[in-house]
């Protein structure tokens, strides 16, 4: 008998290795071989499904189509997610942000945002409206799952045809998730997410319901949306009275709401109404008899006129309250009405100047286009002029265009340094080469005066004095002082991003026109920060107000030591009375102010301000054509006059800070609006009446007396509340630097 203990442990584990080994040996021959066998099979069946020739190909590319739509599906459903978050569970019930804006007396100048009225059930849309609409806009709506392909094919053959868009392809659940969450721009990211949205849209909804809301949230001209309100508004009945004329000129505003507005052009209205009823006509939802007794008898909207309407200032104002609203200042309250500084008269008068100006001026000097903006000194927005026709090009050059402001810019330089301590208005400075590296500028008549004041470097517009300014503000170091000159210009009121380049104190930097308005207010005001306002009162949609600018809004900060404010104040005075600014005297009126003009001529302005209002002018091409020559004591001087002497006539003129005002000037002055929430509740005939009086009372209390002058220093914006302290800025100044510059650490309480 074998003794197995006898074995050594080395041997014994040498064989159990083998056994070991030849049992995975043996497991993976046997595995192989079953998988060869399946694959045997398996090959043998497909073989039955080899194609070849061009059935192979044809397989091969519908292979490769498969593929690759599956991940193009799955990036086009990547791109779409952004939109998906606009689909919250109350994207239905969420209300719009709508709100009815106020003039300074309380009378209502526009609407802006959406108010939506569905109170109509869609049986109660009169047949014609539904059939017009359906017919020209989406015939195919009850067929399609939301996306209508053979429309979309349809159209794209007709546009080839035409070699241009002269057929849409979207569906009505196209243009609804548009409405309901996209914006209008032209990208293949939006086209994306709309056709998500669509299929999105067909999943939650009803046809009729879709139907429904495409019929009360489009926007159908004049500010309405939906057809319920355009009714209302183009022929004065309900939406359930519409003729088929009617109904036909309501359908055509769908794809061109602006363009086919009947108020604005009747003629293309009844021309795109007559295409509606043909379209009909092929659809088979009227006989051609029906269309033509339809154009034989068109609709005709009511006589609304083309009311002058300022709508760049309620664009803007939009614009503002919707921030106000993002910041939480609102409550969250979503339909709102607000009260603004808006003066009709006011907006008319600078509407009117710039048109005329332009129409009588312009051909001669080679300019096409022009901006306004007009405030009190506190900011308060009087006046507003974003171009000359808003229907043509509702693009805002005086808040969204950045223009080279040339030489206007340079008060921003000189008040650097007279706050800095290092120059006051009678120093004495030499106009002669100056260089920042190895750039040099030259003056217009591209020579140099030698030694004069800094008044008379600012008043003959002397190019070589603010690059020796920035220089003494950096004691030699150009970029230090660029940096100076850049914070005190955004101090003042400028918003945009200066670089830090050589030309930049001669106005080589884009400024807006808002900007330069508010910039030059806190010169007129003494020093303060004058920050562009759009809302003295906010109601909500019952009445309650929910902001006061007099309770909520920030105290104006001091950002230019009185003394400096007075002297450049009484620097541009010099401007106009005797400088490059003479064409905007208004007799009996103190006018400070400063032109500027641009590298080519390409951009011309004039910024000047009395005691009572502030206005930035500019005329220029939106295309940067060269202007023929045009500086900024020009015509831009003449229009910013021409609106500026009727808007002073018969009022109080207040008095400038540092400048002694002439016989004619009354030193008390009417409340701005704000100050007397009573205001909003006369018009402006009884406010201005009862001004005149107030005036009549005051002169006969004063028995002769003569005016009195702002006291140093104790100027402050109009609307400022008497039981507050306006505090200085020092979110970047130490209080030695302060006291360096004089600046106080509290400004004094108003006078």
């Amino acid at each position: 008998m074998f003794n197995y203990r006898k074995v050594p442990f080395l041997t014994r584990l040498k064989r159990a290795a083998l056994v070991a080994d030849s049992w995975i040996d043996a497991s993976l021959y046997n595995a192989g071989s079953a998988l060869g066998e399946v694959w045997r099979r398996i090959s043998a069946q497909t073989d039955r499904l080899a194609v070849t020739g061009m059935r192979r190909v044809a397989v091969e590319i519908a292979s490769e189509g498969a593929t690759l739509s599956v991940a193009g599906g799955m990036l086009l459903l990547a791109l779409s997610q952004p939109a998906f978050r606009e689909t919250t569970e109350d994207w239905l019930k969420k209300p719009e942000f709508a709100v009815t804006f106020l003039d300074r007396y309380g009378t209502e100048i526009g609407r802006r945002g959406i108010l939506h009225d569905d109170s109509l059930e869609l049986s109660e849309f009169p047949e014609v409206l539904v059939k017009a609409v359906l017919a020209t806009e989406d015939r195919r709506f009850y067929q399609h799952f939301g996306i209508d392909l053979v429309g979309t094919l349809r159209a794209l053959s007709a546009n080839a045809r035409a070699d241009g868009v002269v057929q849409g392809g979207s569906s009505i659940t196209q243009q609804l998730a548009k409405n309901l969450f996209l914006t209008n721009e032209r990208s293949i990211q939006r086209k994306i997410n709309e056709a998500f949205l669509s299929l999105w849209l067909e999943s939650r909804l009803t046809k009729n319901e879709i139907l429904k809301l495409y019929l009360d949230r489009a926007y159908m001209g004049g500010g309405t949306f939906g057809a319920a309100a355009a009714a209302e508004f183009y022929f004065g009945k309900s939406v359930r009275d519409v003729t088929l004329p009617e109904a036909a000129m309501l359908a055509g505003l769908f794809k061109a709401p602006s363009k086919y507005a009947p108020h604005v052009n009747l003629p293309t209205a009844r021309s795109r109404a007559s295409d509606v009823l043909g379209t009909m006509v092929k659809a088979g939802f009227i006989s051609e008899g029906q269309a033509e007794i339809a154009r034989r008898n068109p609709a005709t909207p009511m006589d609304r006129g083309r009311d002058a309407s300022p709508d760049y200032y309620l664009d803007w104002a939009f614009d503002e309250i919707r921030a106000m609203a993002g910041e939480g200042a609102l409550h969250g309250e979503r339909v709102l009405v607000v009260r603004t500084p808006l003066d009709l008269s006011i907006q008319h008068m600078a509407d009117t100047a710039l048109e005329e100006g332009l129409l009588q001026e312009g051909k001669r000097w080679g300019v096409k286009q022009g901006a306004i903006a007009v405030l009190s000194p506190d900011g308060a927005a009087r006046a507003m002029v974003g171009g000359r026709d808003y229907g043509e090009s509702q693009f805002n050059r005086a808040t969204g265009s950045l223009r080279q402001p040339g030489s206007s810019f340079k008060p921003f330089v000189f008040a650097a340094a007279m706050t800095d301590g290092l120059v006051k208005e009678d120093s004495m400075i030499v106009d002669g080469p100056t260089c920042i590296g190895n750039w040099c500028p030259n003056n217009y008549g591209r020579s140099f005066a030698g030694r004069m004041t800094l008044t008379t470097a600012l008043q003959r517009s002397v190019n070589t004095t603010p690059v020796r300014l920035t220089l003494m503000m950096g004691h030699g170091n150009a970029r230090k002082g660029l940096e100076r000159v850049i914070e005190m210009s955004h101090l003042m009121g400028i918003t945009t991003e200066l670089r830090n380049t050589a030309p930049l104190p001669i106005g080589a930097e884009g400024v807006r026109v808002l900007d330069m308005a508010a910039g030059f207010a806190a010169f007129s005001n003494g020093g303060y920060r004058a920050k562009p306002y759009a809302a003295i009162e906010i109601s909500n949609g019952h009445g309650d107000i929910i902001w006061s600018r007099s309770k909520d809004a920030p105290t104006p900060e001091r950002i230019l030591p009185p003394e400096v404010a007075e002297g450049m104040n009484r620097m541009m005075i010099k401007v106009v009375e005797a400088g490059t600014g003479r064409r905007a005297r208004i007799d009996g009126v103190p006018v400070a102010g400063k032109t500027g003009t641009t590298n080519a001529y390409r951009d011309a302005w004039f910024v000047g301000y009395t005691g009572n209002l502030v206005a930035s002018v500019w005329l220029g091409n939106d295309d940067y054509k060269p202007a023929n020559r045009m500086t900024g004591g020009t015509l831009p001087a003449q229009i910013w006059k021409a609106m500026m002497l009727p808007a002073h006539a018969g009022q109080t003129i207040r008095p400038m800070p540092g400048v002694t005002p002439g016989a004619e000037a009354i030193a008390a002055a009417p409340a701005e609006a704000g100050e007397n929430v009573d205001a909003a509740n006369l018009s402006r005939q009884s406010w201005e009446l009862l001004q005149g009086l107030d005036a009549l009372f005051r002169e006969a209390e004063s028995s002769g007396s003569q005016p009195t002058t702002a006291g140093a220093g104790g100027e402050v914006p109009s609307g400022v509340s008497q039981d507050k302290t306006a505090k200085d800025d020092t979110s970047q100044d130490s209080p030695q630097r302060l006291a360096a510059r004089n600046v106080p650490a509290q400004a004094p309480n108003p006078p």
